[in-house]
């Protein structure tokens, strides 16, 4: 049997984590010009390591009756943030590098657009398969 969830998990995961990551750093960028800010990010390669068991820190649900429904506990992210450091020091102790940020920003929009642009295409192809056109 064709397991759907199984099927959308890496781009599923990769969605939520781009998300995630994509508000870290907005945060970051409105708090460019406070003082003592530090910069924080989120290691992606670890994030989704760990959200797909790969990386031995997975969190997960065991079924103890046949009757269970399979289910995923939301996973903490606050161990995989990671403090930014800046290539030039702020005269206020701020961290935050703004280039830095945009272009992280960018490449995490490209990351999210192209799980979309996959999950968009695999849904179309198995509309075709249940609809045989």
């Amino acid at each position: 049997m064709f397991d759907l969830d199984a099927h959308f998990r890496l781009h599923a995961e990769s969605l939520k984590l781009s998300s995630r990551r994509s508000e870290l750093i907005a945060r970051n960028l409105a708090n460019a010009e406070t003082p003592n800010y530090k910069a924080r990010d989120l290691d992606f390669r670890k994030a989704l390591a760990t959200a797909l068991g790969e990386g031995g820190g997975a969190v997960g649900m065991a079924a103890t009756s046949a009757g269970h429904l399979g289910g995923s506990q939301s996973m903490n992210l606050d161990n995989l943030l990671i403090d930014r450091t800046p290539l030039i020091e702020s005269l206020y102790g701020n961290t935050v590098d703004v280039q830095a940020e945009q272009a992280a920003f960018a490449e995490t929009s490209i990351r999210y657009q192209a799980s979309l642009n996959f999950v968009n295409s695999q849904l179309r192809g198995l509309m075709t398969a249940i609809t045989g056109q």
